[in-house]
Formats: structure tokens, sequence, C-alpha cells
């Protein structure tokens, strides 16, 4: 790093614009609906009139904020402000239930900026080798990756797994609703045409947990709810836990880093993965569902290292690695710099303020969510029916705002009556999430690596044994779901006794 990008880093603008990007992403990731892709695309005309550093980088606190404001509503009220933060609020919520809700929101931006900071740092240190890596991830390496996720299903199953195979079941079939995107043949749409356009994760998801949530507490009476007291928790306390823990965040931090540098996958994957790993080699595995924080640790160090991994294939070859990504290569497009190879060789200045200026944004998201839990946690003390129609408003706008379209607002809508429905029934949502996820990459890349099989006149299972990196993700595969059986011959066992 030459003297000149120092300099230009100690400049006290630059931080400001990251604080102010960071603060940004963090309100809109805790609006149900909303994301870091939402914010950045709304700011990135902002942009225009910055210097090429400083706009990127805002745009980068927005990514990193977002990532972590999904968490607070999932906490506080269940209600993940995007899909990210499913995992966190399966344990956040049950704690604040507990009168544990600041103790879980300061394991959230604790592990968040763990999981920032080792995704920034691999960002800086790794890029040339993480993105060879991305790579060598072809149609088959990334279906097989995506079905190494379903074997989550079995660490969030509960007591019955028939369900929870519903549940998946259910969640894989509802992105194939609408027009294939590979073949434009409509499928099960019966002549709407409404149905052409499919039904996206994000009104699945704010109707699996925000209409869900929402519509099981109208009409509740005060007893039904729980009384709010917080028990004090200091933030040592939390920080010492966590780094007792140096195994559980670092692997988390690293399964996000190396997903996150797969084009496609999105981020909802990983920190799933980082979930499922989290409660299969924990020592009480039991407790995860019921406020156990080594599972807020896992899915927070996961969501925000994929920050640092998406930009890896963003900045290296110019593919960008997720949505938010994309965006920040657009606000680089506009000032007329192209992401890729010779990023760093024509515009070192600007590859390199960026790279380092990121460490801001994980600042930047400790310090206001350090100081802000004392605040975000007075959001239950006021009535549920004042909670109600706020979230319901905001859920309405963010299923609106994805396609500008009505049609996810009623997808959105019938998805929570559904849902209200499963949990009537005990079928467990988090499967259905898991499936609606997967579908997509399962279904596009089986697809596309049938078709190479093809080209090759092999056969699919043959074509697959002869790519090493495939060989060995059937072999992960298996051996997750091999660990799966085990158990749950284990819990069958010991609930036997």
């Amino acid at each position: 790093m030459s003297l000149d990008i120092l300099t230009q880093l100690l400049d006290p603008q630059l931080f400001i614009y990251a604080l102010l990007g960071t603060l940004f992403g963090i309100v809109v990731g805790a609006i149900p609906g909303l994301n870091g892709a939402v914010g950045a695309a709304l700011l990135l005309p902002m942009t225009f009139s910055m210097s090429p550093a400083t706009g990127i980088l805002m745009l980068g606190g927005i990514y990193m904020g977002g990532m972590y404001g999904g968490s607070i509503t999932a906490i506080l009220i269940n209600v993940p402000g995007d899909v990210v933060a499913t995992c966190t609020a399966m344990e956040g919520y049950p704690m604040t239930k507990a009168g544990r809700s600041r103790e879980a929101l300061y394991y959230s931006v604790f592990s968040s900026s763990i999981g920032g900071l080792v995704g920034i740092l691999a960002l800086i240190f790794f890029t040339p080798l993480l993105a060879s890596i991305a790579l060598k991830f072809g149609p088959p390496e990334m279906m097989l990756a995506a079905l190494c996720g379903l074997s989550i299903v079995g660490s969030l199953s509960g007591n019955n797994i028939w369900k929870s195979l519903l549940a998946v079941c259910l969640g894989l079939f509802l992105p194939t609703i609408g027009m294939d995107q590979m073949s434009t043949v409509s499928r099960m749409t019966f002549g709407f045409q409404s149905l052409n356009t499919g039904f996206s994760i994000i009104p699945i998801c704010l109707g699996l947990f925000a209409f869900t949530e929402m519509f099981r507490n109208i009409g509740q009476k005060k007893a039904a709810t729980f009384v709010y007291k917080d028990k004090p928790i200091k933030r040592l306390t939390v920080i010492k836990d966590i780094l007792k823990r140096p195994i559980l965040f670092l692997r988390s931090s690293v399964i996000g880093v190396l997903v996150g540098i797969l084009p496609g996958v999105g981020g909802t994957m990983p920190v799933f993965l980082a979930y499922g790993e989290a409660k299969r080699t924990s020592k009480h595995p039991e407790r995860f569902g019921k406020g156990n924080p080594e599972g807020i640790i896992a899915a927070e160090s996961a969501n925000n290292s994929l920050v640092g991994g998406a930009m890896v294939p963003m900045l290296a070859l110019g593919i960008p690695g997720s949505t938010t990504a994309a965006i920040v290569a657009a606000g680089l497009t506009t000032h007329g710099i192209i992401t890729g190879p010779d990023l760093f060789v024509r515009n070192p200045d600007v590859a390199y303020l960026f790279l380092y200026g990121m460490l801001f944004t994980v600042l930047s998201m400790l310090l206001i969510g350090g100081v802000g839990i004392k605040y975000f946690s007075y959001i239950l003390k006021a009535k549920m029916e004042y909670i109600i129609p706020i979230v319901i408003v905001f859920a309405i706008f963010g299923a609106y705002s994805i396609n500008n379209n009505v049609f996810d607002v009623f997808v959105a809508l019938s998805i929570g009556i559904l849902g209200t429905l499963l949990i009537r029934f005990e079928i467990p949502i988090p499967p259905v999430v898991i499936g609606a996820v997967l579908s997509p990459l399962i279904e596009q890349n089986f697809r596309r690596a049938k078709q190479m099989a093809v080209a090759k006149d092999q056969s699919f299972g043959l074509f697959l044994l002869e790519r090493p990196l495939s060989l060995s993700l059937i072999v992960l595969v298996i051996i997750f779901f091999i660990l799966f059986f085990r158990i749950r011959s284990r819990d069958k066992i010991g609930n036997e006794m």
C-alpha cells in the first residue's frame, strides 16, 4: 500500500461516508422485505457526484450494514428483516421471550463484526486465490453444493422428520411455479397470466415470517404473549463467550467467504450451512431452536463474512457474487471504472482504497450496533396492537418493491396464511425456506450439467464422477446425509430411554 493511499485512508470524510452508508444499510436491513440490495439501489444515484472510492465505499457500507440489520427485528419480534436473518430468528426470538433480548443483540453485532472482519481480510489478502476457486465451480458443482444445503433439513427437523420433509418439498415446489427461465414454458399456472412471474424468495419469506407471525398475534390476549423483562448483561461477558468458541465463528466465517465467492448462490445458503454445521458439531444440539447463542454466532458470522467473499469475483474477475455486489460494480462503471483483472493495474488507488476502506464499515457496524442495542430493545415495550399494523405495512411495501407488482403482495399474504396453517399442524417453517432458496439453484444447475453431459456424449453419472471437484462434493453430500441419519438415530434412542 503506497503512502498516497494511506493518506487518503486517513481522510475523515472517507470514514464518515462509510459510517453513513452502514447506518443506512442497518435501517434498511431491519425493515421487513428490504435488504442491502434495495438500499444500495436507492442511494446509487447519490454516488454519481462523489469520488469513485467514496461512492463505492458508501455502497459497501450499505451492503455490510444490511446483512446485520435484518437480525434486529429477527431477534426482537421474530420477523427477519432479510432472508439471511432466518436462522438468527430461530435462536434470537426464544432468547427474547426468555428476557435475554439485549444479550441476543450483543451476540449478533459482535458475531457480525467478527465475520465481517474475516471476510474483508480474506478479500484483501486472498482475492486472487479465492477467485481461482470460484472459477472451478461449474453447474455440476453448484448443484451438488446446493444438495449439501438440503442436508441441513435434518438439523432443523425437530421431532418429526416426515413433517420436515413435507415442508422442504413444499419449499422446493413453490419456486417452480411460473415461467421456466431456460425454456420460457409456463408451468403450473393454470392459465393465470399473473403466475407467469412466479414466486420469488422474498415474498415467500415475508409470508412465512412477517405475515405469519403477525397473523398469529392478531386477537391474542395479553396472557398469550410474553411480558418484556430484559435481564442485564455486560458486553464483555458476551465477547468472552464468543472468543471461547474460536472454531465456531472461524468455521462459520470461512463458510461465508467460500460460498460467497460463488456467483448466483446468494446469501442464504452459507448461513444455513453454517447454522447446520454449528448444530451438527455442538455438544448440546438439543438446545438449538430454544435460544442457543451458538446458532446466532454461526449465522451472523457467516452472513457478514459473505460480504467479503461476494466482492472477490467482482473485483478480480468482473463477476459480482451477489445482487448488492453487482450494484457496487455498477457504481464503479458510472465513473468509467471497469472491474476485472485490469482493475488493480489501471485504477489501483480506487481498488485499494475500497479494500482497506471496507474495514471502516466493519468498525462502523460495531459502533452503531453496540450503541444502538440499548435503544433497539425498546421496541419490545411497544404494544403488539401497534407493532402488528406497522410490520404488515412495511412487509407489504417490501413485497411490492421487489418488482413493483401487486401480485407479489398477494403472494406474500397467501403464503402468510399458509404459514399460519403449517404452524397449526406443527409443520416447521425453516425447511420450507431452505427448499425455496435451494430449488432454483438445484434445478437450473442440474439442467445445465445435463446439457454439458449430453454435449460430451456421456452419461450424467459418469460426467460427474470424472470431475474431481464434483466427486469430492458427492462424497461430502453422502457424508452429510450419513451424519444426519446417525444423529436422528441417536436422538431417537435418547428419547426412548
